[in-house]
């Protein structure tokens, strides 16, 4: 029977069962709870610039594929910049927006993107077809994937020009505690990195983790306070509300791990954390005072103390920052995969990325140098 296709307008039209029959993990960023928020709260939708275009992919009533979409009127909140690019088509005034996005809103997480229980290969020529299709019926001039699992990039290559970016993940080699991880530090890396978590505890500042049914609802708001500090502070309106996060306390506590940093037993700061079963994953931060290294213990090494408790493998704590290196963050390659209508740009912007590939490899191999262990360890990915 034929493959067809159906764009949803909201997640709220598909079905959390056939929802999940697609979605075979637990990757906490494309769970239907998860999106449904964003939706839910008014983060996403037509208004703030991100209006959903969910695509399922049919068989007769079956449906055995969904890819999240959104046609976007801007390129906020999506950690692949796209500006220069933007400004090209202005300046040779060609129109750049709308454009169709498959991302995880506010989320520059790698991740399991189409969600089936297919061979994705097997999709691959119909979404180079669908795709274009989908955007020249919203008036969409281009498609952007973002932050795809390296062997489902690797399908697309071949029909979608690819992007790589870097960022920088800590992985768990059988590390028993945190002093054992240490121990794999040259001696003044070592030091300096101590040197922070005193500075910590010198401030009268104790750690607290909570996780699952230990987070409770007035947590998530003292949270929140903290969280919309950080934009109040750059001039900026938070893109998630209050109510995002407290469905998330509802509907998947199991996936949340809250650490909070606390003066006089009362909470000064707090970092919110997703995890699966092999991965955590760093997404917001606040507070309302400064301390010093405080970011770097709330934000890395409780996490990374985590991590070895539970076993974890993989420790994400975000975008950006060359600053984790010291600390054992290992750089990584991003990837993200594009489509342009606009033909006459496609080759101006392959030599782009074809440059920029190559300073970015030179840039990563300076970078692993630049790590605090004794000997260079590989990436692992």
């Amino acid at each position: 029977m034929e493959l067809t296709y159906q764009i949803c307008n909201a997640i709220a039209e598909i079905e959390p069962e056939e929802w999940a029959r697609c979605c075979l993990h637990d990757y906490p960023f494309t769970r239907y709870e998860f999106l449904h928020a964003l939706e839910a709260s008014g983060a996403v939708n037509a208004e703030t610039g991100w209006q959903p275009v969910h695509l399922k992919i049919m068989q007769g009533s079956i449906t055995l594929a969904l890819l999240p979409m959104y046609l976007k009127s801007h390129s906020y909140g999506e950690y692949v910049f796209d500006w220069a690019w933007a400004d090209a088509y202005h300046r040779h005034k060609r129109p750049y927006y709308p454009k169709l996005v498959t991302a995880i809103p506010f989320s520059p997480v790698t991740g399991p993107r189409l969600l089936t229980q297919m061979d994705p290969a097997q999709l691959s020529p119909l979404l180079t077809q669908v795709i274009p299709n989908i955007a020249s019926r919203l008036g969409a001039h281009s498609w952007h994937g973002l932050f795809w699992e390296t062997p489902l990039k690797s399908v697309l290559a071949e029909q979608f020009m690819i992007r790589q970016g870097c960022q920088y993940h800590w992985f768990n080699r059988g590390y028993t505690n945190f002093d054992h991880y240490l121990s794999h530090f040259n001696s003044r890396k070592r030091k300096t990195l101590r040197k922070e978590r005193e500075k910590v505890r010198a401030q009268g500042i104790e750690l607290r983790r909570k996780s699952g049914s230990q987070i409770q609802p007035n947590d998530i708001a003292v949270f929140y306070q903290f969280y919309q500090a950080t934009y109040w502070k750059r001039g900026q309106r938070p893109y998630l509300p209050l109510s995002f996060f407290q469905m998330l306390l509802n509907t998947m506590p199991e996936q949340l791990l809250l650490i909070e940093a606390c003066r006089e037993n009362q909470p000064v700061a707090a970092a919110l954390c997703f995890e699966d079963a092999n991965t955590l994953y760093g997404r917001y931060w606040g507070c309302l005072d400064e301390y010093d290294s405080l970011h770097f213990e709330t934000c890395y090494y409780q996490g990374i103390e985590y991590c070895i408790e539970k076993g974890l493998q993989r420790f994400d704590p975000g975008a950006q920052g060359e600053h984790k290196i010291q600390r054992g963050f290992e750089p990584i390659e991003t990837y993200s995969t594009h489509w342009l209508e606009e033909q006459g740009f496609n080759q101006a912007i392959r030599d782009y990325l074809e440059e920029e590939q190559a300073l970015l490899a030179e840039e990563m191999e300076r970078l692993k140098e630049r790590l605090p262990f004794k000997s260079t360890l590989n990436s692992s990915e």
